[in-house]
């Protein structure tokens, strides 16, 4: 009934008006309309269709031959920010410029190029991520995968200057790695927009992360000191940027950076905190009387937690106090008050006295880095392929690796893996959680010491539960379980359709091992 509505209401535009086809229109499939335009809804031939991404980034459909042939054309409706489920992000613009750079390449090469149009939430801190995408589609041609950062690199030296721009590079590719492993709004692991007669505002609360305190060596604080260390760079750099300029540093750069920075921490000290005191809970009487240094590291971490959503509300505070308020209500660190962006859950409330006490004391500490520990795993980029059948681009600041590669349809790639003992070992190869760019698949395939293929599907139903953990995640992992002997082997993936994007592999022993990240040597 509702698809055979609005067909007939498309067709009577034109007794609304003597010359329609003069007049511009646009008709965009998004969301449940894209099943409506599939089922057979006629739109105009002279009216432009503009294809969305699933608001996370990722194109759900583009232009067919026959499509690509129409007089009105095609185009595109993409998210740089985005209100709704799985989870808001609309605070500090992370989507990675390698995301941007290739589901935009795909529609330019689908041919929709009539008009792209982007949604963004704050221009201050989506200043880059605009500037790039309005950049390809006034001149696609001027970009490749292999320089998209020379372009952030032209943009923050013209920004902050020579000097400032060459040192922030590294900084601001730092920044999209670690937040392409989790944007600052997802750190909560929780989702809105739920059962409201199961979760109250339809929110379901914060909880602890995937992030592991003891795999890999800790790759929960091994994220955290990466984050410490770009918060040190970004101070330094700021030194170095001129009256004029620090007011857009701060908004554009320091406000982004320091922000994801510390809603990491808020998060995951609040989860040491939580998983001490249990622990903590459960230690005998015996040892109730050596527990002092327990207790004191429960409460570091909660200070730890405390101070960095303090931190949060004081850098939101200037943002709209700059240059006596000329952007005052411009930032929020608390979009639509999200349980993510409240105080952290800890299981004692510090004082102010007491968390400047504790803060210093860890000043004053000395902090050993936490190496690599692999375990036994061998992990790879996609990039450090052994063997491929096609000339492979990887895409810069693409994926947790940073260098995705985009696989053809119907091309391969290879990679060694060097076993030191027989036994049985995971292959887990992530993915980026793209869609299919037609009504159909988006299979690959994978086989071990060339035995048999083993197929796998990317589809994921539109806000199913695995797409949702997927788009949270920037990752869609499949894994295989193989016994395998001591020595070499090698992996081949081959794509068996369109839009397939290797990110990372890793071979490991522990076929049960509970982590986050893949362990890639550049943790």
């Amino acid at each position: 009934m509702l698809r055979q509505y609005v067909a007939q209401d498309v067709e009577s535009i034109p007794q609304a008006f003597q010359d329609v086809e003069s007049i511009p229109q646009a008709f965009v499939p998004y969301k449940e309309v894209l099943q409506i335009y599939e089922n057979g809804l006629r739109v105009p031939e002279d009216v432009t269709l503009i294809w969305c991404d699933d608001n996370y980034g990722y194109m759900t459909r583009l232009p067919n031959e026959e499509q690509q042939a129409r007089k009105g054309g095609s185009g595109v409706y993409y998210h740089l920010s985005y209100w709704g489920r799985p989870h808001d992000y609309l605070w500090l613009t992370c989507t990675q410029p390698g995301l941007i750079y290739q589901e935009m390449s795909e529609a330019y090469r689908h041919g929709a190029r009539k008009q792209w149009i982007v949604n963004v939430h704050d221009v201050k801190v989506a200043s880059y991520d605009l500037e790039l995408f309005l950049d390809m589609a006034w001149n696609y041609a001027s970009f490749r995968p292999n320089a998209l950062q020379d372009h952030l690199h032209q943009w923050l030296c013209r920004e902050f200057g020579q000097k400032a721009g060459d040192e922030l590079l590294p900084v601001m590719k730092e920044f999209y790695r670690l937040t392409a492993m989790r944007k600052p709004e997802f750190m909560g692991w929780n989702q809105v927009e739920l059962d409201k007669k199961k979760y109250e505002r339809g929110m379901s609360p914060v909880q602890d992360t995937e992030f592991s305190f003891s795999a890999f060596g800790n790759e929960a604080d091994r994220y955290l000191e990466r984050y410490d260390a770009l918060q040190r760079e970004v101070e330094r750099i700021g030194l170095m940027i001129r009256p004029a300029q620090k007011d857009a540093y701060f908004a554009a750069i320091q406000y982004r950076v320091e922000g994801a920075a510390m809603m990491a921490k808020k998060q995951l000290e609040a989860q040491r905190a939580r998983s001490l005191a249990r622990e903590y809970a459960s230690l005998s009487r015996t040892t109730y009387a050596r527990s002092d240094s327990f207790k004191t590291a429960i409460y570091m971490a909660e200070a730890l937690s405390q101070d960095a959503y303090d931190r949060i509300l004081q850098n939101d505070k200037h943002f709209n106090e700059i240059n006596h308020g000329k952007w005052r209500h411009l930032m929020l660190s608390n979009p639509r008050n999200l349980l993510v962006f409240q105080a952290p859950t800890l299981p004692d409330t510090l004082s102010e006295k007491r968390v400047q006490e504790l803060l210093k004391l860890h000043a004053q500490r000395r902090h050993a880095l936490h190496p690599l520990e692999m375990d036994g795993a061998i992990a790879k980029n996609a990039d450090q392929f052994e063997e491929s059948i096609a000339q492979l681009a990887p895409v810069q600041m693409l994926g947790h690796s940073m260098n995705a590669v985009p696989l053809p349809k119907d091309e391969w790639v290879s990679y060694s893996f060097q076993t030191e003992k027989e036994g049985d070992y995971a292959l887990r190869i992530a993915l980026i959680p793209t869609q299919p760019l037609d009504k159909g698949d988006i299979r690959f395939s994978v086989s071990i010491d060339d035995g048999e293929e083993r197929v796998f599907s990317l589809k994921e139903a539109y806000r199913s539960e695995q797409w949702k953990l997927n788009v949270l995640r920037g990752q869609t992992v499949r894994t295989i379980n193989a016994k395998l002997s001591a020595g070499k082997h090698q992996v081949v993936v081959k794509a068996l359709d369109e839009h397939i994007i290797l990110d990372q592999l890793m071979l490991d022993p522990d076929v049960n091992r509970q982590f986050y990240l893949f362990p890639t040597g550049i943790e």
